[in-house]
């Protein structure tokens, strides 16, 4: 058995994480850290489930073989400053500190996209889970990226559920406002942005252009629908272009592609990828849906996990979608 701590372990991703991990026939869940409910049963705080556990909030870890950090952003750093973690512990940070910056304190992160990095996620003590956005965009464009094909200016719209905002209650995440409503937030500027061009780059588009990036707020609460299109080189026929991606994506059991036009639904409450294909007027153009708090955060890092103690990578990820 794999003894896992969560820290940060009252927010939503925390929440999805716990879902997942109570059911993974090889773990155990040996504590929940929260600075600010110690002693208050897991199942007050996260209220589906009820029944399902009696572990409380602490205020510290005992001797996990893996320690999730679902923290804000900015915070996992001073986390590892703060606790005296073993080198023998595995850490799988689902914010942003270590996804643009691999090293500290002598611990190398690698960047755990596994459809990217499966091999080399193997064998890594420590993981920097990717962004949500970042990875509805890089299952996209990867196939790609992978053969040098992205040469004129990338163009993605992407609208995300109220959920991918995090707990905290804010001005553009309350009922009032998202209800009814959809929105434009940091055009052009996204912090996932970073990732995406690393990663791409790294695939093997090395002269990356220009990536167009509007993300959008949603009057949902989970998943994230990007459509994405730049101008194909014709270097492949179409239909040579859909087998070419489906044949990338044979060794990745959550990534798919769709002969027929994809909704957000049908990836809800799972760990998978959903890509669907099309041409017009001299431009490809890529759908590609996640649901945030899985495959765009807890699902993925469990993922993560599964490889790192090399177990097969769905093990607790076959979950139940809802189609209606």
């Amino acid at each position: 058995m794999i003894n896992v701590s969560i820290a940060g372990g009252t927010g939503y991703t925390a929440g999805e994480l716990l879902r997942i991990l109570l059911r993974h026939p090889q773990v155990n869940i040996e504590s929940v850290i929260s600075t600010t409910s110690v002693g208050m049963p897991v199942a007050e705080m996260h209220r589906d489930l009820l029944g399902e556990t009696d572990l409380v909030f602490t205020g510290t870890f005992s001797k996990p073989d893996v320690i999730f950090l679902c923290l804000g952003h900015g915070l996992s750093r001073a986390f590892l400053n703060d606790n005296n973690i073993p080198t023998s512990c595995k850490i799988i940070d689902l914010g942003n500190d270590f996804r643009n910056d691999p090293l500290f304190n002598e611990r190398n992160f690698m960047f755990g996209l596994c459809e990217q990095n499966r091999e080399q996620i193997r064998t890594a003590n420590n993981v920097a889970n990717p962004g949500c956005f970042a990875t509805t965009i890089m299952l996209a464009l990867l196939p790609l990226a992978s053969s040098n094909s992205l040469k004129d200016e990338i163009h993605v719209h992407a609208i995300t559920g109220s959920t991918g905002a995090g707990k905290k209650p804010g001005e553009t995440t309350h009922f009032s406002y998202r209800d009814n409503n959809i929105s434009v937030y940091k055009p052009f500027t996204h912090q996932h942005l970073e990732e995406i061009v690393n990663i791409l780059k790294g695939a093997g588009n090395n002269d990356l252009p220009q990536i167009n990036f509007v993300p959008m707020r949603g009057d949902f609460t989970r998943g994230i629908f990007a459509s994405v299109y730049t101008k194909w080189n014709g270097k492949m026929s179409e239909s040579a272009v859909i087998d070419f991606y489906e044949e990338y994506y044979q060794s990745s059991p959550f990534v798919f592609v769709s002969k027929q036009p994809i909704s957000l639904k049908e990836v809800v409450n799972t760990n998978k990828g959903l890509l669907h294909i099309e041409f017009h007027n001299g431009y490809i153009h890529i759908t590609s849906i996640i649901d945030n708090l899985v495959k765009g955060a807890s699902g993925q890092a469990v993922q993560n996990m599964n490889l790192m103690f090399g177990l097969d990578e769905t093990t607790g990820l076959k979950l139940k979608g809802t189609a209606f």
